[in-house]
């Protein structure tokens, strides 16, 4: 089933519940400052309140352009007031278009719905990379100094997930939220059986062990 992820500043988003339309799951998932909180395979649909906690809507816009994972998504500002200077301002930040809130789940999903065929629906696949590291998107391959580092689907969703949140402690259940295994349920120990085969792969192309244990916390990729 194809996937559209819908990132939306606005809390209220985790009370709401994804909607399946034929092939098509549309998910649901809070946006933190620091960036989304969860492999994001698919189309990208972001909604950002004009103000938020720790920053302005501005900013995330910024922010959201200038991170990989959401440098091509369809961003929405929700204004606070049909202001012409704050629409400019927020198409002049990077957002492809506005609306004025409050929103709900509804008049969410008819906005996604709406827009079709646009800019939400190209998929960027453009490489990440990360010092040594490189994760092709297209082929779903990641190389180490341009050597192909061979792993299965899992722990190739791992690395990335772990490149894209590098030099951060993660732990197992927020590595299994990350990759969105929550179902059916995984055992946390599973993670610990993908980090091993993630480190034999990485040492197998001379990549030494860039992923650190932390003792009763998690995991860390170190990206020095």
């Amino acid at each position: 089933m194809a996937v559209i992820n819908i990132l939306m500043t606005d809390p209220q988003v985790e009370r709401y519940d994804n909607f399946d339309n034929g092939e098509t799951a549309y998910v649901f998932d809070r946006l933190a400052s620091n960036g989304p909180r969860r492999l994001l395979e698919g189309p990208v649909c972001v909604f950002v309140d004009w103000v938020l906690e720790d920053l302005s809507g501005l900013e995330m816009c910024r922010r959201l352009r200038a991170d990989p994972r959401t440098a091509d998504a369809h961003v929405t500002m929700v204004l606070e007031s049909c202001d012409a200077e704050d629409k400019r301002r927020a198409l002049a930040a990077g957002a492809d278009d506005y609306m004025v809130g409050p929103v709900d789940r509804t008049g969410i999903l008819d906005r996604v719905l709406a827009l079709g065929g646009g800019r939400m629906a190209q998929v960027s696949n453009r490489p990440f990379q990360l010092g040594d590291l490189e994760i092709d998107m297209t082929a779903l391959q990641a190389r180490w100094q341009d050597t192909p580092i061979p792993l299965r689907p899992n722990e190739f969703r791992l690395l990335r997930f772990f490149a894209e949140n590098a030099d951060r402690v993660l732990g197992r259940s927020e590595l299994i939220d990350g990759l969105g295994k929550q179902e059916p349920p995984i055992d946390e120990r599973t993670v610990d059986v993908w980090i091993g085969r993630l480190r034999r792969a990485l040492r197998q192309v001379g990549a030494g062990d860039p992923i650190r244990t932390v003792r009763s916390l998690g995991y860390v990729y170190d990206s020095h």
